[in-house]
């Protein structure tokens, strides 16, 4: 393989529970709740969906059906669908709904897998190039750079920046064409077999991980060492 592409959430970075990131929000607007109604809101917020890279939706209202099947196309249409189902669930101020959409995008969200750096690191180190294929509404690089990531990647293409999402094979291919490698000597590493199993249809190889919180897959990410060669 002369190049590896992952995904971001759930691949390399695991974004913080529902409980976390309300209570992180609820402290920095100075907002307190009883403990009993605290546990409500973060399960309620987290069976809606509210939280990007956290548990789906169980069911995503009618009125958000096609923001949300566009979430990943704009960063207008991704923070319309999370605030959108985010507001299903009362909280004590409105505002708290855009400083929880906020909230997600700050790089202490967000947890790196504990063999992320050294395999990104390895990868770098053989001459394998390192691109990320995210389906996403809002540029994830400054969370690379804040936990020492960004220099092992050599280029990013997030589904809002070019309105294609995976498992579209456009989007791998330009992450391919970034990179200056031939599809077939690509490895493809996601959490999603629909969305990033899409890399099969341009000729990549492809491997999948498990979505678990960081500290259950302290090494999920290294058999990529063995299938990049």
């Amino acid at each position: 393989m002369t190049a590896v592409l992952f995904d971001f959430s759930g691949t390399l970075f695991r974004v913080e529970s529902a409980r976390t990131w309300l209570r992180t929000v609820l402290g920095e607007a100075g907002v307190t709740l009883p403990e009993s109604e605290f546990d409500e809101t973060a399960r309620a917020l987290e069976r809606a969906g509210a939280l990007p890279g956290g548990a789906p939706p169980e069911a995503v209202p009618a009125e958000l059906a096609e923001v949300w099947e566009l979430r990943d196309q704009s960063s207008a249409q991704h923070r319309a669908a999370f605030t959108g189902l985010s507001r299903q669930v009362p909280l004590p101020d409105p505002a708290l709904h855009d400083a929880l959409y906020e909230r997600h995008m700050a790089p202490a969200a967000w947890t790196p897998y504990p063999d992320a750096a050294e395999v990104l690191r390895t990868l770098h180190e053989r001459g394998v190039a390192v691109g990320i294929v995210s389906n996403i509404g809002w540029d994830l690089r400054p969370v690379f750079r804040a936990h020492g990531l960004d220099r092992y990647v050599r280029a990013y293409v997030l589904s809002y920046e070019h309105r294609i999402r995976k498992p579209d094979p456009r989007l791998f291919a330009l992450a391919c064409a970034e990179l200056n490698a031939d599809p077939a000597e690509v490895l493809m590493v996601g959490d999603d077999r629909r969305a990033d199993g899409g890399a099969a249809a341009l000729g990549c190889a492809v491997h999948f991980v498990h979505h678990l919180p960081a500290a259950e897959r302290p090494d999920g990410l290294r058999p990529v060492l063995d299938l990049a060669g």
